[in-house]
C-alpha cells in the first residue's frame, strides 16, 4: 500500500534558485530568492512583519534540495495562508475559532477508567483554571460526548481574547494550533505561555496516549501524529515570531 501511495505522489517543482534571503523595505521583511521577491500562491509579495519570521521562511527555502517540497515547509504554508486567506477575512477566522470555544475538547471528560479521568484532569484543568482566572471564562464540563451548552458570557470572553490578536500571521498560527489540537483553549494557553509546546501537544492527545498504553502504538497513526506535531510546532514558532 505504501509503495502504491508513493507512486501517486505529485511531481514536485525543481528548485529554481541558488540563494534564499531576507530583504527589509519600509519596516517589512521580504523573502527573496536570488534577489527577487518571492510571491504567495495568489501572487502577493511574501512579506512579514518581523525579521525573525522572515529568516524562518528563508531557512525553509534554503533547506530545499533539488525539488521544492511544500510538505517540508510548514512556516511557508502558514505565512501564505495568512497573507492570502486570513488577512482579507480576519473576522471570519475569529468566528471560526470562537466556535471551538462552544465545544472545546477540554469540556468532555471520561467518567471511567479512573486513570484516564485523572490524566484528563491533570492536563486540562490548568487550562480551564487559566481561562477562568485571566479571562473570567467559566465553562461547564460533561461526561461523554453529548454536547453541553456553554455560558454565552464565557464564550464572549474567549472571543475578546482572540480579537486582541490583530496580526493575521499570529491569527493564522492560532487557527492551525486550534485545528490540530481540537481546542482553542489549549492553543490560547500555549500562545499566552501558560503551557509550553510539549505540554500543549500532550494535552491534546491524552485519550490517544491512554489507548496506546493499553493496546500499543499503531505505526501509521504515529506517523500521522508526528507530521501533525511538526505543523503544530511550526505554528507555535510563527505565533512567537510574528509579534515584535
Amino acid at each position: 500500500m505504501r509503495a502504491a501511495q508513493g507512486g501517486m505522489k505529485p511531481t514536485l517543482p525543481k528548485r529554481f534558485y541558488k540563494e534564499a534571503g531576507v530583504e527589509e523595505r519600509e519596516g517589512r521583511f521580504f523573502l527573496v530568492l536570488d534577489g527577487r521577491t518571492a510571491k504567495t500562491p495568489n501572487r502577493q509579495e511574501l512579506a512579514v512583519p518581523t525579521r525573525g519570521l522572515a529568516e524562518a521562511l528563508a531557512g525553509e527555502w534554503a533547506a530545499q534540495e533539488t525539488e521544492i517540497d511544500p510538505s517540508t515547509m510548514p512556516v511557508t504554508r502558514i505565512v501564505n495562508s495568512a497573507i492570502d486567506g486570513v488577512a482579507p477575512r480576519q473576522r471570519e477566522v475569529v468566528d471560526d475559532l470562537v466556535r471551538y470555544a462552544g465545544s472545546d475538547l477540554t469540556y468532555y471528560r471520561a467518567g471511567e477508567p479512573e486513570r484516564l479521568a485523572d490524566a484528563q484532569n491533570d492536563a486540562w484543568n490548568p487550562v480551564l483554571d487559566w481561562a477562568r482566572d485571566v479571562h473570567g471564562a467559566r465553562f461547564s464540563l460533561a461526561e461523554g460526548v453529548m454536547h453541553v451548552a456553554q455560558p454565552q458570557e464565557s464564550v464572549a470572553a474567549i472571543r475578546g481574547a482572540i480579537e486582541r490578536i490583530d496580526s493575521p500571521f499570529a491569527l493564522a498560527a492560532l487557527h492551525v494550533m486550534t485545528t490540530l489540537t481540537g481546542s482553542v483553549l489549549i492553543a490560547l494557553a500555549h500562545a499566552s505561555k501558560i503551557i509550553d509546546a510539549d505540554q500543549a501537544w500532550a494535552a491534546a492527545h491524552v485519550d490517544e496516549h491512554y489507548q496506546e498504553s493499553l493496546w500499543g502504538e499503531d505505526y501509521e497513526a504515529m506517523e500521522r501524529r508526528r507530521k501533525r506535531e511538526a505543523d503544530f510546532r511550526a505554528a507555535s514558532e510563527v505565533f512567537r515570531l510574528a509579534r515584535p
